[in-house]
């Protein structure tokens, strides 16, 4: 017969500490000391002791598995933020399903369906539009929070405030001596534009506004997807226009990376011609050549603000709906410093 399976009391006294101790290593609820850690990891591993964590939730009635869907997996944004929502629950003893939802409200459903089903305790969402989302029912679903732009008041929200994050990047390319900002990102179809590409445009609205220039939809421009390659074809299309361009602010850092190479590709100089922002800050951005001014948030405080709010919520159903909005800033690179000459056709 095998040998029995070690249990938090045989760690402990193997560890010289307490079972709470253990319990708070294993479920990373409360800070342990680096030391006393050591010791009790130490002798996990020599018991080869595998926890439990699906008992606790068990016993409460739950699976231990929370659902996460985001638009598009593919983009370096997605995979970043997905990275700390799993290191989040896992320190909180929770397993992480991940779904892409892309623009078919029927993926959320689906999350939905599997929540009822107790195949999932709670639901983090990033929908990408309030009117296809599954949050026009937000009083009959599981618990859930919404991550993202989407702007509403039915479920817990996390956010960081995007319009004022894309004023503040056209406030700094305006600051610089731009007068003719174009915006990758931007969708001219009201109708078909998401959650995100409205507030951020009205953001950059907001601060041409402030120094008198009038919008111009030839320099708004908006290529699906929000990839590199979007980037680089809505900086193709934007040249075709033959419209005048010192400045662009685009509504991700893959777009401004796709950006960064269309322009390089037709002979315009980043930033001596033509100055560009991007959002998000993800690990490329550091790396371009020039590097990449970009808006910045943190997305460790992101992901334990969003898994907080969802085991409150599933501690209580019935607490009115929270919202937090988390700061950001501009990090300033190479890709905007000296004053553009700009582009002309």
């Amino acid at each position: 017969m095998p040998p029995p399976r070690a249990t938090m009391k045989d760690v402990a006294a193997l560890a010289g500490v307490s079972t709470k101790t253990v319990s708070n290593v294993v479920t990373g609820t409360v800070p342990v000391n680096e030391n006393t850690r050591a010791k009790v990891e130490s002798a996990m591993a020599q018991l080869d002791f595998v926890p439990n964590l699906s008992a606790r939730g068990l016993r409460k009635g739950r699976s231990g598995i929370i659902a996460v869907a985001l638009p598009d997996l593919a983009t370096a944004f997605s995979a970043e933020l997905v990275h700390r929502i799993v290191e989040a629950a896992h320190a909180r003893g929770l397993a992480v399903q991940i779904e892409e939802t892309a623009s078919e409200p029927e993926r959320e459903k689906e999350l939905v369906s599997r929540a009822r089903a107790h195949l999932v305790d709670g639901l983090i969402l990033n929908p990408i539009r309030l009117e296809d989302s599954v949050l026009k029912y937000a009083d009959r679903l599981p618990p859930l929070v919404v991550i993202g732009e989407v702007e509403q008041n039915r479920a817990d929200h996390v956010r960081i405030d995007s319009r004022q994050a894309a004023a503040d990047a056209t406030r700094h390319v305006l600051s610089r001596g731009a007068t003719r900002v174009a915006v990758v990102g931007a969708d001219d179809d009201s109708s078909a534009a998401t959650a995100t590409s409205r507030l951020r445009l009205e953001g950059v609205h907001d601060a041409l506004r402030e120094v008198g220039i009038p919008r111009d939809p030839a320099l708004e421009i908006n290529r699906l997807p929000w990839s590199m390659g979007g980037g680089a074809d809505a900086v193709r299309t934007l040249l075709a226009r033959r419209v005048p361009f010192d400045a662009i602010v685009a509504f991700t850092d893959s777009l401004a990376l796709g950006a960064l190479h269309a322009l390089h590709d037709n002979g315009i100089r980043v930033p001596d011609d033509v100055i560009v922002t991007g959002f998000d800050d993800v690990e490329f951005s550091r790396f371009t050549s020039p590097a990449l001014t970009s808006v910045a948030f943190d997305r460790r405080a992101f992901a334990v603000a969003a898994l907080g709010l969802l085991e409150s919520r599933m501690d209580d159903r019935s607490a009115p709906p929270r919202s937090l909005t988390l700061s950001h800033q501009l990090l300033e690179r190479a890709s905007t410093q000296g004053r553009p000459a700009g582009y002309r056709p």
